[in-house]
């Protein structure tokens, strides 16, 4: 799924998981994994608002005695939360970047960054919301237009800071701004962070065919709507099934393998399409790794200064693909072992088949106790009870083995 995020009026945290819950995820999915961090005592509620005539979802957090929290106090209650994998490793990557970009203006260590705007429920809650919505609605791309940013000075509790502040304009560093139309502080360091953390490309609307739309409300009166949008759909090409992809590839002969996998492992946490690696000879016989990365149009300029960044190399070349899509969904099945996705796909001379998603097949099998592969054939034997779609691979019973 991709999105496009309209930030013409800024964006906070509260703005884009208002928008996210308003697209379609479930509040209670956000309050029950706040609650397994064993803070029940935050209340999460999702309510109908309306700025300058718009009707948009607002989000509220209140926190009996609202204690402050440092960051180090913050990572051990995202490691304790009951949400799936994918979704802790990025809130835990939005908070780290919040986390430094303070730690960086105010001249503190980032394990001891200790203030409100970072230890205050709002934020904890906000970045794994949106962690957690982005994840369960499936968007893998999120095309964001310019980030508008306001004017003048804010009030903080470290003084009267210029907007946007500093934190915030250090969070969005790369990305495009504008002032925007109205003054006052209209994106948040908590917003910043978010799209330095998720933002995959920036522009116009991509091309799609338009699924959702979810409207999000800030607490601001602006004297105009206080609104962001996301927009949702499948990214739509001039010739359905087909779409342009570039394929950005170096050769490296530089980095021991430890150091070429770790950049593999950034390089698709960046919003890789795919990432891999092949093993060539270069000239004057010399042993090297043929580094590759698919990327869409929109994410290629970005992924490759990442490369350059990452590797050290000294080009990279842009190679235009086109490629052949089969029709494709994601859907959440309720089975005998727990809830898991499944990717459903229709083959040309096959027809509809599904498969669970290797992420949950392993984490329900761990739950279990079980081998992945076993695990796998029940999940797939009870979706396709349930929805009439057979699996893509018929897994062998050890029971009828003899």
């Amino acid at each position: 799924m991709i999105a496009y995020l309209d930030c013409s009026t800024g964006v906070s945290g509260d703005k884009l998981l208002g928008a996210l819950i308003d697209a379609g995820l479930d509040p209670a999915t956000v309050s029950e994994a706040v609650a397994s961090m064993g803070l029940g005592n935050i209340v999460v509620r999702a309510v109908p608002c309306t700025s300058g005539s718009i009707v948009a979802t607002g989000v509220t957090v209140t926190e009996s005695g609202a204690p402050r929290r440092n960051y180090g106090e913050l990572q051990e209650l995202l490691l304790t939360a009951e949400v799936p994998e994918p979704a802790r490793e990025n809130a835990l990557k939005t908070l780290g970047m919040l986390a430094e970009a303070e730690s960086q203006v105010h001249g503190v260590a980032v394990e001891k960054v200790h203030f409100h705007e970072i230890g205050a429920a709002d934020t904890l809650v906000d970045t794994l919301g949106v962690a957690l919505g982005l994840h369960e609605l499936d968007i893998t791309e999120l095309v964001a237009s310019p980030v508008a940013v306001g004017g003048g000075t804010v009030v903080t509790e470290h003084g009267e800071l210029p907007i946007p502040a500093p934190a915030t304009a250090l969070l969005l560093k790369g990305m495009p701004v504008v002032s925007g139309s109205v003054g006052g502080e209209l994106t948040t360091p908590t917003g910043a962070a978010l799209m330095a953390a998720f933002a995959t490309g920036f522009g116009s609307i991509p091309p799609m065919t338009l699924r959702r739309v979810g409207t999000g409300c800030g607490t601001a009166d602006l004297g105009m709507p206080n609104v962001c949008r996301l927009l949702l759909g499948e990214a739509e090409t001039g010739d359905p099934g087909h779409e342009d992809i570039v394929v950005l590839e170096t050769n490296i002969d530089h980095l021991t393998p430890e150091e070429l996998a770790v950049a593999a492992d950034r390089l698709h946490e960046a919003g890789s399409l795919d990432v891999w690696q092949t093993p060539v000879v270069m000239h004057k016989g010399r042993a090297s790794t043929l580094l590759s990365v698919l990327a869409t149009t929109a994410t290629a300029p970005r992924l490759a200064e990442r490369i350059i960044a990452e590797t050290g190399t000294l080009g990279v070349r842009m190679i235009p693909a086109p490629r052949r899509l089969v029709e494709r969904d994601v859907a959440e099945i309720e089975t005998s072992l727990g809830k898991a996705r499944f990717k459903t796909a229709y083959l040309p001379g096959t027809g509809r088949v599904l498969r669970v998603e290797s992420d949950d097949a392993s984490r329900i099998a761990a739950g279990h106790n079980m081998a992945v592969d076993e695990a796998a054939r029940l999940l797939e034997q009870d979706a396709a009870r349930a929805t009439g779609v057979r699996p893509l691979h018929t897994r062998p019973d050890p029971e009828r083995e003899e």
